[in-house]
């Protein structure tokens, strides 16, 4: 009779950790049982390279909403994307947005640089004031080459 006990509370504990790890990944990785209020965002870029949808969207370090749609203008032939931000997050309307790396072999995030602005942005709003994302390639073939050309 022991062994089945012996059975069941490692069982148990097992059950437990896997259930800790998956939440554990979920909070991680962003995903959220509440489903807190939003409000979107547009911007256009140039590039939008190592960005999708579900990328986030960080303020002075911290996550403050995700990127919600990416499609391509066939007329300006610029990224077109809105971001979700959080409803208790206020942007001033002369904000930047611009494509982040979380480092030379991390993944890139956007980052919103606040303005100095009395006024905030209201949801729909477009943010002008983008940068694309600057490709290490070709930075690394800028400085093989000495900058020539490029």
């Amino acid at each position: 009779m022991s062994e089945n006990t012996t059975e069941v509370v490692v069982g148990g504990a097992v059950l437990a950790a896997a259930i800790a790890i998956a939440v554990y990944g979920a909070q991680i990785g962003g995903l959220s049982t509440g489903g807190g209020a939003t409000y979107p965002l547009t911007a256009s870029f140039r590039s939008l390279e190592g960005v999708s949808v579900g990328t986030d969207v960080r303020l002075a370090g911290v996550k403050i909403g995700t990127v919600t749609d990416v499609e391509l203008n066939n007329t300006t032939f610029r990224a077109d994307t809105t971001v979700a931000l959080r409803s208790d997050t206020a942007i001033p309307d002369d904000s930047a947005i611009v494509i982040s790396s979380e480092g030379l072999l991390g993944g890139n995030f956007v980052e919103i640089v606040p303005g100095g602005s009395p006024f905030n942005f209201e949801p729909g709003a477009e943010i002008t004031d983008t940068q694309g994302a600057v490709s290490l390639i070709s930075l690394l073939l800028k400085f093989v080459s000495g900058g020539e050309g490029q």
